[in-house]
């Protein structure tokens, strides 16, 4: 009898732990020291704390791929390199650099006198406006353009944004934010 006693009393303590919920962990940030955390951040899988452009912006699609990087270049101003494909024959190269304005970045598209446009970055994702200035025209072929185009962000590193290759206008691969 005491054996059963003792298996009840144990089921009740079982059944009433399951009721526990989670402890509330909001508001306590991110153990900066773990090991893994360091190791992320070293390497650009997670963001780090300051909110630069730097790194790689990056999507395929049925007709290509898009990519975009981003790299210091000065105080407060970074350089970077944009492809964005809409077929096998027909893709838009650009290149400029970029300034912090407001919650944005203005991106001055370079050979295009009068192209700038100011980019977000929403929910890991780097937006271009729907429409360019009209001086943004000559950026792209035929009727391509980047008005609208919409990067996934895929790194955070200097060091992958240096590496990331992507095809000039002649169809050859480059690192072109790599110099």
């Amino acid at each position: 009898m005491r054996k059963v006693k003792l298996a009840l009393a144990l089921g009740v303590l079982l059944i009433g732990g399951c009721e526990r919920h989670a402890p509330d962990r909001r508001g306590q940030g991110i153990d900066a020291d773990n090991p893994l955390e360091i190791a992320a951040r070293e390497r650009g899988v997670v963001s780090p704390d300051a909110e630069t452009p730097v790194g790689v912006f990056e999507r395929s699609h049925d007709l290509g791929r898009d990519a975009m990087c981003v790299v210091p270049d000065g105080a407060g101003q970074w350089r970077f390199a944009v492809t964005a494909s809409f077929g096998t024959t027909l893709s838009c190269p650009a290149s400029g650099t970029m300034v912090r304005e407001g919650d944005g970045w203005r991106m001055r598209f370079a050979g295009a006198e009068g192209c700038d446009a100011l980019v977000r970055e929403e929910e890991d994702e780097l937006r271009l406006p729907g429409s360019l200035p009209p001086q943004c025209n000559k950026l792209c072929p035929a009727r391509a353009s980047l008005s609208g185009l919409r990067l996934p962000r895929a790194s955070w590193s200097a060091d992958d944004a240096r590496g990331l290759q992507i095809r000039d206008g002649q169809g050859n691969m480059q690192q072109p934010c790599g110099v």
